[in-house]
C-alpha cells in the first residue's frame, strides 16, 4: 500500500493546502496552470511543504508526459535517456528533485535542453537556489518560494489523514455528534487536541513529517493519540526513510553535535545512519563541507582528513567504511571551530547579489594592450600594497573577521 502522504496527495490546485502566495486565485502558478503556460521553474522550499504535488499538478495542466527524478541517484544518462524517448508528441516535463544534488557539469548538461524548450524543468530544492544552481540554468527558470505550513494548513490536510485513516469511525460519528465534540480535538480533526498539538510541534511545517508519524501511531497502535505518537516515534519498527523527515532529523543531529563538540552525540546519529544503510557518501559529503565551514581556519588540517575520509568511502564501501566514518567524526568533532572564512564568504556573496559587478579598481587590472595601458590600468600597482583592492564602494569592507 502507498504511504498515507501518497494515499492523499492533492490532485488538483483547488485541493492543495498552504501556498496560497503561489496558488491562489490570480497567483503566479496559479494563472500558469489555468492558462496552460509552459516554462521552467524551480521550487524552493523546506520538506513537506508541497514542491512534489504542485510539479505533477502542473504537469497534468500541461497534459505533458512527466518524468520524475532525483538528482541524489540521478545522472547525465538518465536525462540523455529521456530525450531519446518518444513522447508521442506530447511536451516532456522533468521534474528533477533536490536538484541542487547536480554538480557544475550535470547542470551544464541539462542547460541546453531546458534553453531550447525539448525539456520543461521543474526543480524542487530544500537550498537556496542562488548558491547551488549555476547562473545559465537559473536565468532560465522562475524561483518560487514555498512557505513552511501554517497552523491551519496543517489542521486541514491532519484531518483529510484522519479521514483516510478512520472511514469507518468518522462515518459512525457523523451519524451521532461531530467528532470534534466527542474527541475534543480541533475543528474537524477527530483526533483530540493533545495529539493535534503534538503532531504540530513535531511537524514544523512538514506535513509528510506529520502523516508519517500519524500512520505510525495508526498501524502500531490501532490509534492516533498523544501517547501513541509519542510510541511510535520511539519505535523502531518505523522505516528509516532517506527521502522524509527520519533523514534529514538525523543528518542535522548529527551535524549539530559535531559542531557542539560533542564526539559522543555524533557517533551515536552516525550509527543511526550507517545502521539505517545510509549512503555512506552522503554522510561524508557532509563531513567534508563541515571541515571548511565550521572548522575552517581553526584546524585546516580537518579539510584533508575530511577528504580522505570520502575517498575511503569511495574505494572501500560498506560495511568497512564505517570505521573511516568514525574515524573522521571523532576527529572533526574533537577539533577547534572558525566559522570565520564561511561567513565572510557569505557576506561577500550578499555584496555581490546587492551591488552587481561592481568596477574593479584600475590599479589592479591587468593592462594588456596599449589601450589598457593608456587608459592606467595597473597604474599605481604595488605588491605588498596596504591599500584596499576592494570597488570604491566596498573599500571598507572587512568579511573576513
Amino acid at each position: 500500500m502507498e504511504p498515507l502522504a501518497a494515499r492523499i496527495r492533492p490532485q488538483k490546485l483547488d485541493d492543495v493546502v498552504g501556498q496560497e502566495h503561489l496558488v491562489g486565485p490570480g497567483k503566479p502558478l496559479r494563472v500558469a496552470v489555468e492558462k496552460k503556460h509552459r516554462f521552467s521553474f524551480v521550487l524552493w522550499g523546506a520538506p513537506g511543504t508541497g514542491k512534489t504535488t504542485i510539479a505533477r499538478i502542473y504537469a497534468r495542466a500541461l497534459d505533458a508526459e512527466l518524468f520524475e527524478l532525483s538528482a541524489v541517484s540521478a545522472g547525465k544518462e538518465d536525462i540523455r535517456n529521456i530525450i531519446k524517448k518518444d513522447s508521442k508528441g506530447k511536451d516532456k516535463v522533468l521534474f528533477l528533485d533536490e536538484i541542487h544534488r547536480f554538480n557544475k557539469s550535470q547542470q551544464d548538461f541539462l542547460l541546453p535542453y531546458v534553453e531550447s524548450g525539448e525539456l520543461t524543468l521543474i526543480g524542487a530544492t530544500t537550498e537556496n537556489p542562488s548558491f547551488e544552481i549555476i547562473a545559465p540554468l537559473l536565468s532560465r527558470c522562475r524561483v518560487f518560494v514555498l512557505e513552511p505550513l501554517s497552523e491551519e494548513a496543517l489542521r486541514q490536510i491532519v484531518d483529510r489523514a484522519y479521514k483516510q485513516l478512520n472511514p469507518t469511525k468518522i462515518k459512525a460519528k457523523s451519524a451521532g455528534r461531530s467528532p470534534v465534540a466527542k474527541a475534543g480535538g480541533p475543528s474537524g480533526t477527530g483526533i483530540g487536541k493533545e495529539a493535534f498539538d503534538w503532531l504540530l510541534g513535531y511537524a514544523n511545517g512538514d506535513a509528510r513529517k506529520a502523516l508519517g508519524m500519524m500512520e505510525g501511531a495508526q498501524t502500531l497502535y490501532g490509534e492516533v493519540t498523544a501517547e501513541a505518537l509519542n510510541k511510535a516515534l520511539e519505535s523502531p519498527h518505523l522505516r528509516y526513510d532517506k527521502k522524509g523527515e527520519e533523514h534529514y532529523d538525523t543528518i542535522s543531529a548529527f551535524i549539530k553535535s559535531m559542531r557542539a563538540s560533542q564526539p559522543d552525540a555524533a557517533l551515536y546519529y552516525l550509527a543511526r545512519m550507517v545502521e539505517a544503510g545510509e549512503d555512506p557518501l552522503f554522510i561524508a559529503r557532509r563531513m567534508v563541507v563541515f571541515a571548511s565551514e565550521d572548522i575552517g581556519l581553526a584546524q585546516p588540517t580537518a579539510l584533508v582528513v575530511a577528504n580522505a575520509v570520502f575517498r575511503a568511502c569511495e574505494t572501500i564501501g560498506y560495511p568497512e567504511c564505517a570505521i573511516n566514518l568514525a574515524h573522521g567524526v571523532a576527529y572533526l568533532a574533537g577539533a577547534k571551530k572558525d566559522r570565520s572564512s564561511y561567513n565572510a564568504l557569505r557576506a561577500a556573496q550578499a555584496d555581490v547579489h546587492e551591488h552587481g559587478n561592481l568596477a574593479v579598481p584600475k590599479k589592479i587590472r591587468n593592462p594588456v594592450t596599449k589601450l589598457m595601458k593608456d587608459l592606467d590600468y595597473g597604474k599605481g600597482y604595488e605588491k605588498y600594497d596596504e591599500g584596499s583592492y576592494l570597488p570604491d564602494k566596498l573599500s571598507k569592507k572587512k568579511y573576513l573577521k
